[in-house]
């Protein structure tokens, strides 16, 4: 087993932080909805309202981080040895196959979780924001000539929760997939993960 740094404590206060604002994003945005009545529409709209513009916030700072540190790079899309790690996932893995790809402090997503983290950042994140500032603002539109339908948008942004609610469960199995139950967990909180030496990538 070796034991290697894979997450920065900025990647770490990020991933919980934005994991903890979508989940209290999701629970008053169907409040608002009426899944469920665990507070007031008002109490939920203002709740919801606050947390959306702190993941907003949360967004452009990890914007910058990223660009700052050449972290974007991790997310370049790449289709080599995809299909065999779609395979391991689908089949592999219940055969106790060895895992076909290797990571190291440089290269820690496989293509399979690059593709799924860009299509998050440049697609779910983005139409989720947009359409909540869009009603936030609602009554700014006739100023900005819009003359969109707010049923319309506020289909998209629900649309776009039930995209992030299917994201996070597949999210929280894969953290089930490591070389424990719980290897991924621990080192998305103290940083370190330990990994067997054959799935460990010698660095550049």
């Amino acid at each position: 087993m070796k034991r290697i740094y894979l997450y920065t404590r900025f990647e770490r206060f990020w991933h919980w932080t934005q994991a903890l604002l979508i989940i209290g994003l999701g629970f008053t945005g169907f409040n608002i909805h009426g899944t469920w009545h665990v507070m007031t529409f008002e109490q939920a709209h203002w709740w919801h309202v606050r947390l959306g513009w702190a993941l907003v916030a949360l967004t452009v700072f990890a914007i910058f981080w990223h660009l700052t540190t050449g972290a974007w790079k991790q997310y370049i899309p790449t289709t080599e040895r995809l299909s065999a790690i779609t395979h391991y996932y689908l089949v592999g893995i219940f055969r106790n196959e060895k895992h076909p790809f290797k990571k190291n402090e440089v290269s820690k997503l496989n293509p399979l979780q690059r593709l799924t983290y860009l299509g998050f950042k440049i697609l779910i994140a983005p139409v989720m924001i947009v359409t909540g500032l869009l009603m936030i603002y609602y009554h700014l539109w006739p100023q900005w000539g819009l003359n969109w339908s707010f049923g319309t948008v506020a289909l998209i942004h629900t649309a776009g929760a039930f995209l992030l609610v299917m994201f996070l469960i597949v999210h929280v199995y894969m953290t089930t997939t490591g070389h424990t139950v719980f290897s991924h967990i621990k080192a998305m909180l103290v940083g370190y993960e330990d990994l067997p030496d054959d799935e460990v990538a010698v660095a550049d």
